[in-house]
């Protein structure tokens, strides 16, 4: 992963006041993709987004990480069940055309 992709924690911490020892936990939970180079801890630019919405179920909707998890799970079920909807979709289109 190239070093421009990645924002450092210290960094994300300051900018949306979130306790780096969050980080930890989401680390711990699979909740979030940590990379370490030289010492120092980053996160995928790309992840900021993600990290946003668990923040706000966490910080706002107060919900605890395991349900964090759990949600963030099934929304990925829902997001591949929908891929999967359109791909035989689009079979479906194929034959009607032919």
């Amino acid at each position: 992963m190239e070093k421009e992709a990645l924002i450092s924690i210290q960094q994300v911490c300051t900018h949306y006041n979130i306790a780096v020892s969050f980080f930890d936990s989401l680390q711990e939970y699979g909740l979030i993709e940590v990379v370490t180079v030289e010492e120092v801890q980053f996160i995928p630019v790309n992840k900021i987004k993600e990290l946003e919405k668990i923040w706000h179920m966490h910080d706002e909707l107060e919900i605890n990480l395991p349900g964090i998890e759990a949600i963030t799970h099934l929304l990925q079920q829902m997001e591949s069940m929908q891929e999967e909807l359109n791909r035989l979709r689009n079979s479906l289109n194929r034959y009607r055309e032919e």
